[in-house]
């Protein structure tokens, strides 16, 4: 009897997908503004894998960094993987003819907090807007621009009773949460709070796209 499956049957499911090949992500990104926002965590050094594949799928890449950010990775880092500028202060005036926040905030198509932790989560929600990365998210209409968040922190932090308000609030507020996954954690601990992988992030901003 005749196979009467279809071709789409033996297509790899999105789970099966390898969400880094810089060939899949073009499909989503390509010439797509795409903000990063890197924030205080060691995990920072995974958010280096997902701008460089995001820059080579054919997205202008923008990275913003807290000052705690910094201390993990430089700013020259982030600069060479995207090409571009990287807002490190709320004082950066990159492009003349507008404040660089404001015109940043107008050209993204998605924006991406990763590393967020505990700190960056609750100025999301409650608007504090005292570092670049935050600075630039409160400029983005949020109605229009998917806006999403991968937390990370450790496990004592996660179960906090003000985390689980505060990750409540920013889903309300209409963020998309990215994990987090659970294992071991730079503090030597192992629980729920850390970072999901380049590769999870990677598919998360495409279905969002």
């Amino acid at each position: 009897m005749a196979n009467n499956s279809s071709q789409s049957d033996n297509q790899p499911t999105p789970q099966e997908r390898d969400w880094l090949d810089s060939v899949l992500l073009r499909e989503f990104v390509e010439g797509k503004t795409i903000l990063v926002g890197i924030t205080g965590g060691v995990a920072a050094y995974k958010s280096c894998t997902i701008v460089s594949r995001l820059a080579q799928a054919g997205a202008d890449v923008h990275v913003a960094m807290t000052l705690a950010a910094t201390e993990f990775i430089t700013p020259m880092t982030f600069e060479a993987l995207s090409g571009n500028p990287v807002y490190d202060s709320i004082f950066d005036q990159v492009e003349s003819s507008s404040p660089g926040h404001i015109s940043l905030a107008d050209r993204c198509d998605l924006a991406l907090i990763a590393p967020c932790t505990m700190n960056t989560l609750a100025n999301l929600v409650h608007g504090n807007s005292s570092d670049a990365v935050s600075l630039i998210i409160s400029a983005i209409d949020r109605t229009k621009v998917p806006v999403l968040f991968a937390p990370s922190m450790n496990d004592a932090m996660w179960n906090q009773p003000s985390t689980k308000r505060n990750i409540e609030q920013a889903i309300a507020d209409g963020l998309i949460q990215i994990g987090p996954g659970s294992g071991w954690q730079a503090c030597r601990h192992s629980g729920t709070g850390r970072m999901s992988e380049p590769g999870d992030i990677c598919q998360a901003i495409c279905e969002a796209m």
